[in-house]
C-alpha cells in the first residue's frame, strides 16, 4: 500500500458500511483520517466502524432526504468539527429490465438515490467547505455512465447524470481550492450483484479485457488518492478504473 497523507482530514463516505465504501473508509483510516459512515442501515454502518476502529462514527441518514441529511451534517461537525472529504457512494443496481419493461417506480428509486442523493450531499456540505476554504468530492460514478449497459437503463443514466453533475459542479468550485472528481470503476463484486441477473454479470465480465471484475481496494486507493491534497489541480475530471472496457 503506498503512503497518502490523509493526516487530520474528517470524511464522509455515504453507503460506507460494505462493498466499496466500507474499502474507502478502511482506506482513508490507514492513511490518517477520520471518517463519518453515512449509511440507511445503522447496525451494519455501527458494526463496521466499530471494526475499523475509533477513527469512525456511523450516522444514520437516507441520502435522497434533504433534512436527514442536513441533519447528518451537523452531527458530523459536531463530532469532527468539519467536512474535508465527501465520497459519494451510496447506490443501488435496480431491477435488470429493458426500458419499456422497467416500472415508473423502479426507475424512480434508482434515480432518487444514484443521482438525487449525491446532489442533495453537496448543496447540504458544500457552503461548509466554502467556509473552510478546503475540500474533496468524489463520486463514484459506474463505467455505465458512459457507455450504457442494456437492461440497466435507470442505472446507466442515473451515473451518467452524476458524471454530469461532477463536472458543473467541479467548474463552479474551481476557485475554492475545492476540487469535484469522479471515477468510473467496472462492477466488483460486493453486495450490488445480489440486485443482479447472473446474465447481466456474465454480461459485464465479458466487457472487461483484463478479465476480472475491480477489486474495493483498488479503487479505495484511486478515491484516497482524489481525497489528498496532492490531487489539486484536476477537478471536474473523469478517472477511468474499468479494466481495460472504456473506450474514451
Amino acid at each position: 500500500m503506498n503512503t497518502i497523507n490523509l493526516n487530520h482530514r474528517c470524511a464522509v463516505v455515504t453507503g460506507g458500511a460494505q462493498g466499496f465504501g466500507r474499502a474507502i473508509a478502511e482506506r482513508f483510516v490507514a492513511s490518517g483520517a477520520r471518517v463519518a459512515i453515512w449509511d440507511h442501515d445503522i447496525a451494519f454502518a455501527e458494526r463496521t466502524a466499530k471494526e475499523i476502529g475509533d477513527a469512525v462514527i456511523a450516522i444514520q441518514v437516507d441520502v435522497a432526504d434533504p433534512a436527514a441529511v442536513d441533519a447528518a451534517r451537523d452531527a458530523t461537525l459536531k463530532a469532527f468539527g468539519k467536512i474535508d472529504i465527501l465520497v459519494n457512494n451510496a447506490g443501488i443496481a435496480g431491477v435488470n429490465k429493458t426500458v419499456w419493461d422497467t416500472d415508473y417506480e423502479e426507475w424512480r428509486k434508482v434515480l432518487r438515490i444514484n443521482l438525487d442523493g449525491p446532489f442533495i450531499c453537496c448543496r447540504s456540505i458544500v457552503p461548509a467547505m466554502v467556509a473552510h476554504k478546503y475540500g474533496r468530492i468524489v463520486n463514484i460514478a459506474s463505467i455505465a455512465g458512459k457507455e450504457g449497459n442494456p437492461n440497466a437503463a435507470h442505472y446507466s443514466a442515473s451515473k451518467a447524470g452524476l458524471i454530469a453533475l461532477t463536472k458543473s459542479l467541479g467548474k463552479e468550485l474551481a476557485s475554492y481550492d475545492i476540487t469535484v472528481n469522479a471515477v468510473t470503476p467496472a462492477a466488483a463484486k460486493t453486495a450490488i450483484f445480489d440486485q443482479m441477473t447472473q446474465q447481466h454479470i456474465d454480461f459485464m465480465l465479458s466487457k472487461i479485457p483484463k478479465g476480472r471484475f475491480v477489486l474495493v481496494e483498488e479503487l479505495a486507493a484511486m478515491v484516497a488518492w482524489l481525497a489528498s491534497e496532492d490531487c489539486s489541480f484536476s477537478t471536474g475530471a473523469v478517472f477511468d478504473i474499468s479494466g481495460g472496457r472504456a473506450t474514451y
